[in-house]
């Protein structure tokens, strides 16, 4: 597809002159920046270690570090400086940085929403979103869960009224045992799992029922970082980007690579390589038009309001918001190649 050649080039053009800049950083001592993980390691990291381990960082003149997942949310630790980057979901930047947090999206791991809302198949009480008024939800323990689902299912002329049990990871053995009605799932992991074991699921895509869509998860920094380290931060934001195309270009390689850098925690190959796929395929990693890496302004603005309307976001110490925050602040593109 010819906008797809023309984005390539585009990056690969800005790819380049980015190795011929940073010859001169590579003969002194490589800049250290290190990005905080979301999650334990999984597809959405991918070209994180893409970039590391071919190479990709150092020819940028930089050493990254990929600091281990802890209960610390990475936005936390990249607002309070103990990470320069952090994966970040947009909620998340949302909500942290209107209550004061110093942080800023700057590159998007994803193009479009990869959560939904899942039920068991065999439900035949369970059709559309106002079934589940009065059922039980399998929740994570966030605001936003509530907002999201009243919404739907208010959209689709229910109530949006249910019962919400706390559970985390366990809200998926929860679905499949019975104990709850439904829960939500990312797509590209948890989804691609159920179809590898074969589980009779269906679900409901939130844009279908009026949720706007979103960049899911994020890398973000802090303004702090950006002002006082700009060169560092393009070269990391570039060699990232690399990272990525690569891997949608190279997946059995990529997929190999990940592994390799988690295998303890990174068992089932299969899996891995499906969920992947499945970024690559739903042109979540990369769009049909070639995009990679960027923030759709108009994209983040309508989930911004909605957040806002859905009262999710507070100012400093919780208190209420007067009028629509500045989401423009909010993310920068300017530090990716072909911005």
């Amino acid at each position: 597809m010819s906008p797809l050649m023309l984005s390539r080039r585009a990056t690969l053009a800005s790819l380049a002159a980015l190795a011929v800049q940073a010859g001169p950083l590579r003969a002194q001592t490589a800049k250290k920046v290190s990005v905080a993980l979301d999650w334990t390691a999984n597809t959405n990291h991918i070209g994180l270690f893409v970039a590391r381990d071919k190479g990709f960082y150092r020819q940028a003149g930089i050493e990254a570090t990929i600091l281990p997942y802890t209960d610390t949310s990475a936005g936390t630790l990249v607002a309070s400086g103990v990470a320069d980057f952090g994966i970040l979901g947009s909620i998340a930047l949302l909500t942290q940085r209107t209550a004061g947090a110093d942080l800023v999206g700057t590159y998007a791991v994803v193009q479009t929403e990869t959560g939904r809302v899942v039920f068991k198949g065999s439900r035949e009480d369970i059709n559309r979103p106002k079934d589940l008024d009065g059922k039980t939800y399998g929740g994570f323990g966030s605001a936003w869960e509530n907002a999201l689902i009243s919404s739907i299912i208010r959209n689709d002329g229910g109530k949006g009224e249910f019962e919400t049990v706390t559970l985390g990871t366990s809200a998926y053995q929860a679905l499949e045992n019975g104990s709850v009605d439904f829960t939500l799932e990312v797509y590209t992991w948890e989804g691609v799992k159920a179809e590898i074991e074969g589980l009779n699921q269906r679900a409901f895509r939130y844009a279908d029922f009026g949720v706007p869509d979103e960049h899911t998860t994020l890398i973000g920094s802090s303004r702090a970082f950006l002002k006082a380290n700009p060169a560092s931060a393009k070269a990391f934001l570039q060699a990232t980007q690399q990272g990525y195309r690569y891997a949608v270009d190279h997946p059995d390689e990529a997929t190999d690579l990940l592994i390799s850098a988690n295998s303890d925690a990174l068992t089932d190959r299969k899996l891995v390589r499906s969920s992947l796929q499945a970024l690559i395929d739903g042109k979540y990693l990369m769009s049909a038009e070639g995009r990679i890496g960027d923030i759709d302004p108009a994209k983040f603005e309508a989930i911004g309001n909605y957040a806002y309307k859905s009262n999710i976001l507070k100012g400093q110490g919780g208190s209420a918001l007067t009028a629509v925050p500045d989401f423009a602040g909010y993310f920068t593109n300017e530090f990716l190649a072909g911005s």
